[in-house]
């Protein structure tokens, strides 16, 4: 029998901005039974992270967190200055004081309706192999970035350290979660979350392809194949929407900035229902 509770998602909710924070603030779930994932980008500053994480805790009866680029920023106003995986290592504890699941943890089990299925949180990063047409290297995709100015910010506070590159931590980050999930049990499929696209596809809808080479990498482009995905949940790219790749169901659940909000009021302000699957159209 499925335990109660529904599975929700979210990702990018920038609680730095006042109208943000407050919707976190005022969110309830349907039950206390329901679990939140959180794919990443919750806010710059390491207090405000806790915040968001401990208040959403509060709430749900699970929350599953993986990190997002603006986690892993160093900006010179946090009194956390940690950098690269000396940063990251600090909220993955951060977390785990506050009882919030990350990806250094056992994997979750999702007994409830729609399951049992795992929830494999990832922390991959990028290696700037989804490069904009006309490029074919990083140092091309790179050059044109500047040239257009369409720069991510991560080039100037996302350090790698103790790595030599952001992309040279994303292949060691890759190599190391692949071996985890090759020791998933079989009995189980996956729900696959991650703050990047997993595939290049869900790029293709950005109005500037430069800054897809911040997007993600063509390590993971078949691991929803892989790894008996029923659902990959991701953020990042502020463009909520639901689509199917190889019959594997990929959902976009971020909130967005309030002026994306306020420029599409189509735009939903709510949590995107992951277990059990409503009915879903193939788009």
């Amino acid at each position: 029998m499925a335990e109660p509770g529904k599975l929700f998602a979210i990702s990018d909710l920038h609680v730095t901005y006042p109208k943000n924070r407050e919707w976190v603030e005022q969110l309830e779930p349907d039950s206390p039974e329901d679990w939140l994932i959180v794919a990443g980008d919750v806010a710059e500053k390491a207090a405000d992270i806790e915040w968001a994480l401990a208040t959403l805790h509060a709430k749900f009866r699970t929350v599953v967190w993986v990190p997002g680029n603006h986690e892993l920023w160093t900006l010179p106003s946090d009194p956390v200055q940690l950098r690269g995986e000396h940063r990251y290592r600090y909220l993955v504890e951060l977390c785990r004081r506050i009882g919030v699941v990350t990806p250094e943890d056992p994997y979750p089990l999702w007994r409830g309706a729609g399951g049992p299925a795992v929830i494999v949180p990832l922390f991959l990063l990028y290696d700037y192999t989804f490069r904009p047409p006309g490029t074919n290297t990083k140092e091309e995709a790179l050059q044109l970035a500047y040239e257009t100015g369409i720069v991510c910010t991560d080039e100037m506070v996302l350090y790698p350290d103790p790595y030599p590159s952001r992309d040279a931590w994303c292949r060691v980050r890759v190599a190391a979660t692949e071996q985890r999930l090759k020791a998933v049990d079989d009995r189980y499929d996956t729900i696959l979350v991650s703050h990047f696209p997993l595939t290049r596809e869900p790029t293709a809808v950005l109005q500037y392809q430069e800054f897809a080479q911040w997007c993600g990498t063509e390590l993971t482009a078949t691991w929803h194949l892989r790894f008996r995905t029923r659902i990959v949940v991701y953020g990042h790219l502020h463009i909520h929407r639901t689509s199917w790749e190889d019959g594997v169901r990929f959902e976009e659940v971020s909130l967005g900035h309030p002026e994306e909000q306020e420029r599409r009021p189509e735009r939903p302000r709510r949590l995107t229902q992951i277990l059990p699957e409503k009915n879903l159209s193939l788009s």
